[in-house]
């Protein structure tokens, strides 16, 4: 596809949603919106998801919460005022857990990845998202998508314990395992990632698929 008609495809993508965004009643994203406990090793922080604005990127994270699959995974990545990024490999091991198929790219949803936000990680491709999320140390303006490149998907924010997101921002980070750097040297691990509220009685019946390539946060530099 020419650089012009893909031009022309994004800024249709983002019309599109501005039309659905439109039609949500308003309120409803405070209403009755799902949060989730993340317990890690350096302490607990709840997400309050956006289904109103992110539905297909939320409901991905929900199944892959009700299967139990973050649970003993660790925060891989950690860039200081920038992002901290994990969900997908075995503490431990830092083996990549297998997936399910990537998600279409929501980005133009109107969330920004401000401080606070969480998004969907994903590698080059814009719709090759799956499990890894990330949490935004600082503003990051520019994973939000712009009329000629898609950006990154945010589908919900910290609610409660940023303090505890400060503080894994923080930790001392380098070459551990597969990685060449940005990994922390004393592993933050995911203990558990729990549904609060009515929301937790919910399973969805998913099969797992062979793992993709590694995800990553393409930096903004």
């Amino acid at each position: 596809m020419s650089k012009p008609n893909a031009a022309r495809r994004l800024v249709l993508c983002g019309l599109l949603s501005g039309l659905l965004l439109t039609l949500t009643p308003p309120g409803r994203a405070d209403e009755a919106a799902t949060q989730v406990r993340v317990t890690t090793s350096m302490g607990d922080f709840i997400i309050e998801l956006r289904a109103d604005r992110a539905p297909l990127t939320t409901a991905n994270f929900l199944r892959y919460v009700h299967e139990g699959f973050y649970n003993g995974t660790v925060f891989h990545r950690v860039i200081s005022n920038f992002v901290i990024q994990g969900g997908g490999h075995e503490a431990g091991t830092w083996k990549l857990k297998p997936t399910h198929d990537s998600v279409f790219n929501e980005s133009g949803n109107g969330l920004q990845n401000k401080r606070g936000a969480v998004g969907l990680a994903r590698g080059e491709s814009p719709h090759s998202g799956n499990a890894q999320f990330y949490i935004n140390l600082v503003d990051n303006p520019d994973l939000d998508p712009v009329p000629t490149r898609w950006g990154y998907t945010v589908f919900g924010r910290v609610v409660s314990g940023m303090d505890v997101i400060d503080r894994i921002g923080e930790v001392a980070t380098g070459a551990v395992g597969p990685f060449k750097q940005d990994a922390p040297l004393k592993p933050v691990v995911i203990e558990k990632v729990e549904v609060l509220g009515a929301g937790a009685a919910h399973v969805p019946a998913v099969t797992p698929v062979a793992p993709p390539p590694a995800e990553r946060i393409l930096s903004p530099k």
